[in-house]
């Protein structure tokens, strides 16, 4: 299989860069490189650039502001922002409820939302994870009830990204109790900012606020906010994942982590020679650097398959994207949080003292590590991605 670029392609990503050298904001760019989180006005700040440029949202239909771009161009310049770097368009808006509305949702939807998530005039959080419905998220509880034109929506809601930052949110929720699990759920459109609807903030292990709970007490939702059919929201579901799932092995941000670990490297001092010559890191960088290669490759034959007409349904290559990506990506993260050794002592985000004699590289390597151990978690952890390869090769 030949994996070499079209000179066409080779322009188009020349074509990317130069637009990320001249229209990324220095600050923007800056906080990305040292995974800082940018703030609520930064991201819509980055988000309208990208879609003055009609690149906010590459694979949706030209109809709706997408760009027509193919598999290979949408891939390479998701890679060019993770190298640059820059921040991914939103992806609960793009990739997740966008999608889900092109293709389920009504006319008089897409023509009030789509043109609002591009501009983050609308700001989406996924309710999907539960208290006790995560990795199998059949089994949600919160419960949604007729009443006249509403539904009358009760529950909790954990683990929701930005939650706190966002004015609605897509929802799972049960409406047929008496149905198998898989059945009898529905999705909905949730106006954060409705009577009954509670944010608690979880500060995880890195000391940040980026996750929450949301509490939903009797909120009534319009029917007209209901996504497709009743009781048929665990399609829409299954249908969003295979979109979170196929962007999740984020090759280019594995490539940006390995080239600042040999960066931090040239400059730390070990034994008075700089620690990139130390035999026991070239090693561990080398054989990264190898198994990236091998992800890389994995991951365009299967931009190839796309581009020639689509993939099998039963390809285990997202699976494999998805598992070894993520693992890669902690790889890397651990590499870089060994370097920083004693400089990355200051473990929170919300920290804002630094260890005596650190140097400004270091702040952000203990919060990216620990923020990175959710990687293997979410959109679907990496024991349920060995099942299904499992299944696929022993056809158990």
């Amino acid at each position: 299989m030949d994996l070499r670029l079209s000179p066409e392609d080779e322009a188009f990503r020349n074509e990317v860069r130069a637009f990320l050298d001249a229209s990324l904001p220095a600050t923007i760019r800056e906080k990305t490189s040292r995974e800082e989180r940018i703030s609520r006005d930064e991201m819509i700040e980055w988000h309208r650039i990208l879609n003055d440029r009609g690149w906010v949202a590459p694979h949706w239909p030209v109809e709706w502001g997408g760009t027509g771009w193919g598999p290979v161009r949408q891939y390479l310049f998701k890679e060019e922002l993770q190298l640059a770097p820059a921040p991914d368009p939103y992806m609960q808006n793009i990739n997740l409820v966008g999608p889900v509305l092109i293709a389920f949702g009504t006319e008089e939807q897409k023509r009030r939302f789509l043109p609002g998530l591009k501009t983050l005039e609308y700001w989406f959080c996924q309710g999907f994870s539960e208290p006790g419905a995560g990795s199998d998220l059949a089994s949600l509880k919160t419960s949604a009830v007729r009443d006249g034109d509403h539904y009358v929506v009760t529950g909790q809601k954990i683990w929701t990204s930005r939650a706190h930052w966002s004015n609605w949110m897509f929802a799972l929720v049960r409406t047929d109790p008496s149905e198998q699990k898989q059945r009898g759920i529905t999705y909905l459109l949730i106006p954060m900012d409705s009577k009954g609807v509670t944010v608690r903030p979880i500060i995880t292990l890195d000391g940040d606020h980026f996750v929450n709970e949301v509490f939903l007490d009797q909120v009534r939702v319009p029917l007209s906010n209901r996504v497709g059919e009743e009781n048929k929201g665990w399609t829409y579901a299954k249908f969003l994942l295979g979109n979170e799932r196929s962007n999740i092995a984020r090759v280019g941000l594995t490539k940006h982590r390995v080239r600042r670990a040999w960066d931090i490297a040239s400059q730390v001092q070990d034994g008075g020679r700089p620690l990139s010559e130390s035999p026991t890191l070239r090693r561990r960088l080398a054989a990264l650097e190898a198994e990236l290669k091998a992800l890389e490759i994995t991951n365009l034959r299967m931009v190839a398959e796309m581009a020639r007409g689509g993939t099998d349904p039963r390809d285990t290559k997202p699976s494999i994207l998805k598992l070894k990506g993520t693992e890669l990506q902690q790889l890397a993260s651990e590499i870089l949080f060994d370097i920083g050794g004693y400089q990355a002592l200051s473990m929170r985000a919300s920290e804002s003292q630094s260890p005596p004699n650190a140097d400004a590289w270091a702040a952000r390597l203990a919060p990216a590590y620990f923020h990175g151990r959710a990687a293997s978690i979410y959109g679907g952890t990496n024991e349920i991605q060995r099942n299904v390869v499992a299944r696929a090769i022993l056809g158990a």
